[in-house]
């Protein structure tokens, strides 16, 4: 007679659950949460950068010498509200004239027969002094400095670049509370369905007289593992992203954070472990605490 066919049945080992499905689950999140993050530091270099490039044109009186030139030029670089370390930019009346001609195709020279235009400079505006009241404050310091004819801004569009960093600021956080209660959501639910086939065996530990800790503790090692594993996956992703973005995309380096991107990816690494220890501590909990009738 042929011999009967043994079939080999795989025993469970406490700790153990189909962490395929939880790895790929808590990469996408993380992911997700990497992507925020990346817009978030891009945004706000982004705003750094147009701030950073609001200047105040300050036009000089005519007839001024090189020597009263220059020491204006030391008090103006001198100021508080001034980008410290930006170089202020000279534009003599004869270059703004050819910008003028180049830019329109009209001589006016020719038509009033002089150039009325004149010298000025292009300052930097700290962004700490972007405010309605400060500028109106420094329009009137400026041109009470010697030298000095007249100071101007284009005040609509300071007040443009506030409203529209407000708006988009509003707009980011309530993208951050809504993918917040999408990750708390997906990975309870995925880390309980998970566990959900170890349920008889935590059973089976505790009616031997295992303590809760003994238990627990594979479960929360496998999942620090696990969770570093996303965090790793969600990192090279997000960097592989970027690293085609930067191919794609012109100047995109320009507005490039890397110190900050560093802190984000590693922040990925332990926001893995964090979700990935803290959701399955809370199902193994929720099975210890179950009765039998309830496990069935």
């Amino acid at each position: 007679m042929p011999e009967p066919v043994k079939f080999k049945v795989r025993k469970k080992k406490l700790g153990s659950y189909p962490y395929v499905s939880v790895v790929l689950s808590i990469t996408l999140v993380l992911t997700f949460i990497g992507a925020f993050g990346c817009l978030l530091i891009y945004s706000k270099e982004l705003e750094r950068v147009v701030r950073e490039n609001v200047k105040v044109q300050v036009y000089l009186k005519s007839q001024l010498t090189d020597n009263d030139r220059k020491k204006l030029e030391k008090a103006l670089a001198a100021k508080p509200f001034v980008v410290k370390g930006s170089t202020l930019q000279f534009i003599s009346k004869e270059e703004a004239a050819k910008q003028f001609i180049k830019e329109t195709g009209e001589d006016f020279k020719k038509l009033l027969g002089e150039n009325p235009l004149r010298d000025a400079y292009l300052v930097n505006l700290d962004p700490a002094y972007h405010d309605k009241a400060k500028l109106a404050e420094i329009k009137k310091e400026l041109e009470k400095m010697p030298g000095v004819f007249e100071a101007f801004y284009i005040e609509n569009l300071i007040d443009s670049i506030n409203q529209n960093v407000t708006k988009i600021g509003l707009v980011l956080l309530g993208m951050a509370v809504l993918l917040l209660i999408t990750v708390i959501l997906l990975i309870n639910n995925t880390l309980r369905l998970a566990l959900f086939s170890q349920r008889f065996l935590i059973r089976s530990m505790q009616l031997v007289g295992a303590r809760d800790w003994f238990i627990q503790r594979p479960f929360l090692g496998r999942a620090a593992f696990h969770g570093l594993l996303a965090g790793v996956l969600a990192s090279m992703t997000l960097i592989g992203l970027l690293v085609l973005a930067d191919n794609q995309i012109e100047d995109i380096r320009q507005i490039q954070n890397t110190e900050r991107l560093v802190i984000l990816f590693s922040g990925l690494l332990v926001s893995g472990v964090v979700i990935a220890v803290a959701g399955t501590y809370r199902a193994v909990y929720k099975y210890l605490q179950l009765s039998l009738d309830e496990l069935y």
